[in-house]
């Protein structure tokens, strides 16, 4: 299985070498018709979250845009294998940084920077064109089990420089203090559910739900910038990457550091919102973001 699946592996980064972004972003699109059109895996799921979200949406509506977010995860898989073949013109051609200024802010500080963000657009494309223009970037995620697998995976996800951090590993906390003291960007993505014991009680588009509080209690110790990080696919074809301003957390802190915690998440959440607002076609409704905390 292993060599069966590298051997395919290759082959992928290969082909996806010669292509033209376009091509390779329709490749995925028969994951969303299957998923979606076929099969229907979730699609209960896709369309109730948005009805939560927008229940003053039609439910033309909510299937329009529910169809859509499943056919984006298509069109990411399709250039995931492309990952490899990025290069710096690439990106100069295909990618627009909104707000880098504020990157760039952050680094003159010297303290590292927390990059907030969600499942929207190709996080993973953005996240090498980010490591290409010159900022080192670690994104706090899991770990699988199969080891081959998971070196293969990580391998492909960060091709182009992007490092990586176990989300429940032993040296967690040790390995993003080191990276902030790099001057390194440490990504956390905050847009799924957490129960207890790594998440607390937040709401999201008006309903209760859970969310990990690692953030806050990393950027109330570092005392590092928070920076919202989104990117979407733009009408021009093109991977827009937006940097907003970091966030003022201080309206949030207080002597109460369980307070402060859950505040603070609560703020990062509303902005999470905030950002799916914005683009819901491309944010991913099939995850099960409100399971009762």
């Amino acid at each position: 299985m292993k060599l069966l699946v590298s051997f395919f592996v290759k082959i992928g980064i290969f082909l996806s070498g010669l292509l033209p972004r376009k091509v390779l972003r329709l490749s995925g699109s028969w994951i969303g018709f299957l998923w979606f059109d076929v099969f229907g895996f979730r699609k209960k799921i896709v369309l109730d979250n948005l009805k939560t979200a927008f229940p003053e949406w039609t439910d033309q509506q909510r299937k329009t845009v529910g169809r859509e977010s499943v056919y984006q995860l298509g069109y990411n898989f399709g250039e995931f294998f492309f990952i490899p073949s990025m290069t710096p013109k690439w990106v100069q051609e295909n990618v627009i940084f909104e707000g880098w200024e504020n990157v760039e802010k952050a680094r003159e500080a010297g303290k590292g920077m927390f990059f907030l963000t969600l499942h929207l657009g190709n996080g993973d494309l953005a996240a090498n064109a980010i490591s290409l223009k010159g900022q080192e970037i670690c994104i706090i995620t899991k770990r699988f089990k199969t080891q081959w697998f998971n070196d293969l995976w990580f391998a492909i996800r960060g091709a182009q420089g992007v490092k990586y951090i176990d989300a429940h590993g032993p040296t967690n906390a040790f390995d993003i203090l080191k990276a902030l003291k790099r001057n390194a960007a440490l990504v956390f993505v905050l847009d799924q559910y957490m129960g207890k014991p790594f998440g607390v009680a937040t709401t999201f588009f008006g309903k209760r739900t859970g969310t990990a509080y690692g953030l806050a209690l990393f950027a109330q110790k570092a005392k590092s910038p928070v920076l919202p990080i989104y990117t979407y696919e733009g009408e021009d074809g093109k991977v827009h990457v937006v940097v907003e301003p970091a966030m003022d957390l201080s309206p949030y802190v207080s002597e109460d550091k369980d307070q402060t915690v859950a505040k603070v998440t609560q703020a990062f959440t509303d902005k999470l919102e905030a950002i799916v607002r914005k683009h819901p076609e491309q944010w991913m409704w099939v995850h099960r973001r409100w399971k009762d905390f």
